[in-house]
């Protein structure tokens, strides 16, 4: 999976038989990450609210730890 913010490359847990059409996304939604294996949407985030998501599973930590920003990303956004 890439990281579009800056072309970073994660290894994580993929599993998942569904996808983000990006041509239909509303314009306050912004797409973070990419599967290098078939171009899908794996992560958008709102640009008007401090929520965002991914498609994929960080908490399994295959990189061990490519994707804990996102741990960090999520309190930094509750406090």
């Amino acid at each position: 999976m890439k990281r579009l913010s800056d072309g970073q490359v994660e290894i994580t847990s993929m599993n998942h038989g569904f996808a983000v059409e990006r041509e239909g996304l509303p314009e306050n939604v912004h797409e973070t990450h990419v599967s290098l294996f078939d171009d899908s949407n794996c992560g958008i985030e709102l640009t008007d609210r401090p929520a965002f998501s991914v498609q994929y599973h960080p908490e399994a930590s295959p990189g061990p730890m490519d994707s804990f920003y996102l741990f960090e990303k999520f309190v930094g956004a509750m406090k």
